[in-house]
Formats: C-alpha cells, sequence, structure tokens
C-alpha cells in the first residue's frame, strides 16, 4: 500500500474565511498549512461571504455529517432595486426598481419567513441538474429551473439601514438554507427587487467567529504543531449527542466492528444516565479513556458501531 502524503492531523480547524476566497480553495490552503493527510469542509461559503468554515481533518471527517446539520448564523447585507442574475453582487444586473422598502413594510415581511418554509435557490448555485452543476449550466446560457426545497429559518432580525439602498440582517437558520435566495424573496415579497451586497457567517453550531483562526494565522505557525485552542477535538461538533463511557474489552470489541449488548442491570443502567432512548434507535458517542472511540447506534440493549475512529 502506498503510503499517504502528509501529517497525521486529526480534530477541526475554525477558520475565517476571507472574501474573494472558495470554499475548495480554503480547504486546499489549510491541508497545505499544515501538511495533513486528509481534509473537507462542513458547509459551503461563496466566494463573496467571509467568516465561519468549518474544516475537519483526519478522522475529523467522519464527523462532518454532524456540524452540517447544525444551525448557522448569517450577518448579510440586501441592496434594494436591482435584481442580479447570481443573487449577489456578483452578477450581472437583469432588472431594476425605483421603490425601496420602509423600516416598516421590512419589518412586517420577516414573519413570513420564518419557520419551515420553501426556498428556490439561485440559478448559480452547486445543485445537480441531471448530473451537471447548475451553476456550471447558468454560466453558459441555459435557462436553469430549480426546484423549491424545504428549508428552517428560526430567526431574522432588522439590523440597521445604513442608507437608503440597503438594508442589514441577522439570520439563524437550518441545513441547505440560501441567504441569497432569501434577500431575493423578501424583496419580491416587498414589491422590489434585491442581492445580497454583503454576507458573513458568524456561526455553525457551537463554532462561532469570535474563535476562529485566519489563514494567514494559520500559516504563520509553520511546522509547529497548531495548539489546542487552534486544532480542536474531533468530537467538537459532536456536543449535543449523548456519551456512553466503555470499557477495555467493549472497546475492543467496537475497534473489531462487533455489536455489544448490554442486558445486565449495571449496564441498561449506563444507557439511562447517558440519556439514550430504549424505544427508539438513537446514537451515542463512545468514548474509551476519555476519547472518541466510535460513534454508534442504539436499538434497545443493542450497540452497533457506525463510525470507528482510528485514534
Amino acid at each position: 500500500m502506498r503510503k499517504k502524503k502528509g501529517n497525521v492531523v486529526n480534530g477541526w480547524i475554525n477558520l475565517d474565511k476571507p472574501v474573494g476566497m472558495t470554499s475548495t480553495q480554503a480547504v486546499g490552503n489549510v491541508r497545505r498549512a499544515l501538511n495533513a493527510q486528509k481534509a473537507g469542509h462542513a458547509g459551503t461559503l461563496d466566494p463573496l461571504a467571509s467568516g465561519v468554515l468549518p474544516i475537519a481533518l483526519g478522522e475529523a471527517t467522519k464527523t462532518i455529517p454532524y456540524c452540517q446539520d447544525a444551525l448557522k448564523i448569517y450577518r448579510f447585507t440586501v441592496t434594494w432595486g436591482a435584481a442580479r442574475d447570481t443573487d449577489d453582487a456578483e452578477g450581472d444586473i437583469i432588472a431594476t426598481s425605483n421603490l425601496r422598502p420602509t423600516l416598516e413594510a421590512i419589518e412586517a415581511v420577516l414573519l413570513a419567513f420564518l419557520g419551515d418554509i420553501e426556498q428556490v435557490p439561485p440559478k448559480f448555485s452547486p445543485i445537480k441538474i441531471n448530473g451537471e452543476r447548475a451553476y456550471d449550466l447558468a454560466r453558459d446560457g441555459e435557462d436553469v429551473t430549480l426546484k423549491p426545497r424545504p428549508v428552517y429559518i428560526e430567526s431574522l432580525h432588522l439590523l440597521s439601514r445604513p442608507d437608503g439602498d440597503s438594508s442589514e440582517f441577522t439570520v439563524t437558520c437550518g441545513k441547505g438554507t440560501y441567504i441569497r435566495s432569501l434577500a431575493r424573496d423578501m424583496a419580491e415579497k416587498l414589491g422590489t427587487y434585491g442581492y445580497i451586497s454583503a454576507l458573513r457567517r458568524e456561526a455553525v453550531g457551537t463554532l462561532d467567529a469570535s474563535h476562529a483562526i485566519s489563514l494567514e494565522m494559520l500559516e504563520k505557525m509553520g511546522d509547529s504543531p497548531p495548539p489546542e485552542n487552534v486544532l480542536l477535538p474531533v468530537q467538537t461538533v459532536l456536543d449535543d449527542i449523548p456519551v456512553l463511557a466503555i470499557n477495555d474489552q467493549e472497546a475492543a470489541r467496537l475497534k473489531q466492528g462487533q455489536k455489544l449488548s448490554f442486558f445486565s442491570k449495571p449496564d441498561l443502567a449506563r444507557l439511562i444516565q447517558a440519556g439514550l432512548d430504549f424505544d427508539e434507535e438513537d446514537e451515542a458517542l463512545a468514548l474509551y479513556k476519555g476519547k472518541p472511540l466510535a460513534l454508534v447506534s442504539v436499538k434497545g440493549p443493542e450497540i452497533k458501531p457506525e463510525r470507528v475512529f482510528n485514534l
């Protein structure tokens, strides 16, 4: 077997992605800065956007889906009176309007975008249509039609109005929500046009911008191992998953991909103490000597390894 290039680096980097860089480029830069064997990100940020881009290294890549499912917080500015084909400042203007919404009108429409709503993604998005990316088809001048998708918006607030042409907002939303679509749809409901002129992701789950590290700072570290406050533990994004402590014998079985059966009273008590539900299939993080060993599914007394960590 050919040896992988780079060092074994396991954990999360809470990167403050700069404007003008794609998420893929950011991952590549972090991987090179740490000379890491394996890296991936949890949730694309457009080149126009800055802010929290969670980057998983090594065994942390097995926890990416949990990070992607976390709530996200964005701060964004909408410029009123023009529509752009990309729904952000990078695109071409395709329609204009002289109407500028009042503060009262803006506040009145916010409620319509809360909770579980349907949203049509931007034409310039990575969604696949018959195997091709929507943005590739849109760039080629093809007519792109995307279907509405269910998304969840927990909160949406108007923060300020720097001038008559723009307004600043903050939103807390679930997986798959497009802020560009939100800006476009709010403008439409207000009887005008609008696009995103500034976008910053303030948080992804427990990872927030106040503790994010810049690419420049990461690159300055050179060959020295990143400190604990920079390279976060693999379990960082698993904060809302029950934790199940296991012993030597159980750890050996899970490592081999074998199931465990908890039938004795002490074992059942452990499941109850971990907050696991006997009636429904649940999941937990199996900890061995304080370190994550595996993500397991728990159904009644049966514990089955789903993702085993090599740490």
